[in-house]
């Protein structure tokens, strides 16, 4: 027996198929929204951590205030003192995850906070890549991290301790300072001609 399918079957069975497909489309639309959305938030999020960084490159830095240099009985400078606070709109800097690059005519060396920070602990054994601070100014006692504007920090490089001899007169140095955020600054000086009778004077 042949068995007839009307054509409300035939509309019934179409219907059902487009249905399905229609849940299908549905389902697959609301996946790919949901793949959007969680791809469009991770690269927000990444772009806002990459902003930052940025911008922390650039403005988390230190500035020079003043740069000086103390003259030995033989004509000669054996220390430098420069002076640094923060840069404007800079946020905590804590020295003790500075590098300062210092760069001379006798060569270049990589400079990082000895482990006490004061002035004067670089003779202990621990001579050569290291450089000193002391705290200028310093409101509320944290002596290695600039985190006011007033504040400022006095950075000591006992020059022979590092490059094995004094400054001499017309010698160049650019000292790079770079912070944790890595920000730098670059700080250039040249010795005087002649120190003279001078105990000390500004680079």
């Amino acid at each position: 027996m042949f068995e007839f399918i009307t054509d409300e079957e035939e509309r019934g069975q179409v219907g059902i198929g487009t249905l399905i497909v229609f849940i299908a489309m549905v389902l697959v639309a609301a996946i790919a929204a949901g793949v959007l959305i969680n791809t469009a938030g991770f690269l927000q999020s990444k772009s806002q951590e990459t902003g930052q960084q940025s911008s922390k490159q650039v403005s988390d830095r230190v500035q020079e205030v003043a740069t000086v240099g103390n003259v030995t009985g033989s004509g000669t400078i054996d220390i430098v003192n420069v002076t640094v606070t923060q840069a404007p709109g800079a946020g905590e800097i804590d020295i003790h995850n500075a590098t300062v690059t210092w760069i001379g005519n006798s060569g270049t060396y990589q400079l990082t906070a000895n482990s006490t920070g004061t002035y004067g602990t670089l003779s202990d054994g621990t001579v050569g890549q290291e450089f000193s601070y002391e705290p200028v100014k310093d409101a509320d006692g944290s002596s290695n991290v600039l985190n006011d504007a007033d504040d400022r920090l006095n950075l000591v490089f006992e020059v022979s301790e590092f490059a094995g001899s004094d400054l001499s007169e017309g010698d160049e140095v650019t000292v790079k300072i770079n912070t944790m955020a890595g920000a730098t600054t670059s700080i250039r000086f040249t010795v005087p001609e002649s120190l003279g009778n001078k105990e000390a004077v500004e680079l």
